[in-house]
C-alpha cells in the first residue's frame, strides 16, 4: 500500500483557503476556480527541491493566488465592457444548496460574501481590493500583502483604509438576519398574489433592481431604479416567471430566493434590506453563474 505523501496533503489542504480567497476577490467561481488550479499548477511545474525551499507553501501558494487574481481584476474591467447587460457578481448558495462534491470547493459564507458587499468590491482598483480583503478578511499583514501587488506597506496600507471607507460609506444599517427572511417571505407571498400594494409596501421607494443575463438569457439591460418602476418592469415580464416556482434559499450568505422550472434553477435573486425595506434587488439569470446551484 501507497504511503500517504504528508506533504501532498497539506499542499491539498489549502485548496478552501484558496479557493475562498480568489472568489473574495473575483466575485466569479469560475475565475476562481481557474486561479486555483494555476496556483497547483505552478506549484507543481517546481521541481521537489524548489519546493522544499520554501519555508511556508502556504504563504506561497495564496501570494501567487493573490498575484493571479490582481492580473485577472486588472483585465476584467476591459472585458465587462463588451458584457451584454449588468454584470452581477456570481451567487453562492449555502452548504446544503452546494452541488460540487468536495467540500474544498465550496465557499465559506460570511459577510464578507454577501452580495451588497461584493458589489462594493467591484466598484474598487484591483489593488485596493486585494489588499483590502487580505488584510481586513484574511488577516495577512501589509508586509505580506507589499509582495502581491507589488507596493510598499505603507502603500497597502493606504489602499486598504481607502477601501475600508468605500465599504463604510456603502453600509446600510444592519437588519437582523430574522427581520430579512421575514421581509423576503413577504416579497415572495405578494408577488405570488400579484399583491401591487404589497410589494409596494416591502420596496423602499428609491429601490433599484439589477438584472444580470449575460447576454445567454433575455435580460433588463440597466438597473431599474423606483419601486413603481420596478413593478412596472416586473409586470411587462410576468409571461417569463409562468411556470416559475419561488423559493427561499440563503444566498450569499443573506436570505434570498431562487426561482425553478421543471425542478431546475433559472433565476438567482440576492437583496439588500434597511429599515425595513427592499432597498435593492439583483436577479441573476446568466446560466454561467448558476452552476453551483444548477449542476449535477
Amino acid at each position: 500500500m501507497t504511503e500517504p505523501d504528508d506533504g501532498l496533503t497539506a499542499i491539498m489542504s489549502e485548496r478552501r483557503q484558496l479557493i475562498n480567497l480568489a472568489y473574495r476577490l473575483l466575485g466569479s467561481l469560475a475565475e476562481a476556480e481557474d486561479v486555483v488550479q494555476e496556483t497547483y499548477a505552478r506549484w507543481y511545474a517546481m521541481s521537489r527541491d524548489e519546493q522544499d525551499a520554501i519555508a511556508s507553501p502556504g504563504a506561497w501558494l495564496t501570494k501567487v493566488a493573490g498575484r493571479l487574481c490582481l492580473n485577472v481584476l486588472s483585465s476584467a474591467r476591459a472585458r465587462r465592457e463588451t458584457y451584454v447587460g449588468e454584470w452581477i457578481p456570481e451567487p453562492v448558495p449555502d452548504s446544503s444548496e452546494w452541488r460540487p462534491a468536495d467540500p474544498a470547493d465550496r465557499v465559506t459564507l460570511d459577510e464578507s460574501v454577501s452580495m451588497a458587499f461584493l458589489v462594493v468590491l467591484d466598484s474598487m482598483t484591483p489593488a485596493e481590493r486585494v489588499a483590502f480583503i487580505l488584510h481586513d478578511v484574511f488577516r495577512y499583514s501589509f508586509a505580506e500583502i507589499a509582495e502581491v501587488v507589488g507596493r510598499t506597506p505603507a502603500a497597502c496600507r493606504q489602499l486598504a483604509s481607502s477601501a475600508r471607507r468605500r465599504v463604510r460609506d456603502a453600509q446600510a444599517p444592519a437588519t437582523p438576519v430574522s427581520r430579512q427572511a421575514q421581509v423576503v417571505r413577504d416579497f415572495k407571498r405578494a408577488w405570488e398574489a400579484r399583491d401591487i400594494e404589497a410589494l409596494l409596501g416591502l420596496l423602499a421607494p428609491d429601490a433599484t433592481a439589477i438584472s444580470d443575463g449575460g447576454g445567454l438569457v433575455s435580460t433588463v439591460l440597466h438597473p431599474v431604479q423606483g419601486a413603481e418602476r420596478i413593478l412596472s418592469a416586473l409586470a411587462r415580464l410576468e409571461h417569463r416567471f409562468r411556470g416559475h416556482t419561488l423559493l427561499e434559499r440563503t444566498v450569499n450568505g443573506q436570505p434570498g430566493l431562487v426561482a425553478q422550472e421543471d425542478g431546475v434553477t433559472v433565476s438567482v435573486y440576492a437583496f439588500e434590506i434597511a429599515d425595513e425595506k427592499i432597498q435593492r434587488i439583483w436577479a441573476v439569470r446568466n446560466p454561467e453563474k448558476l452552476r453551483a446551484w444548477t449542476a449535477s
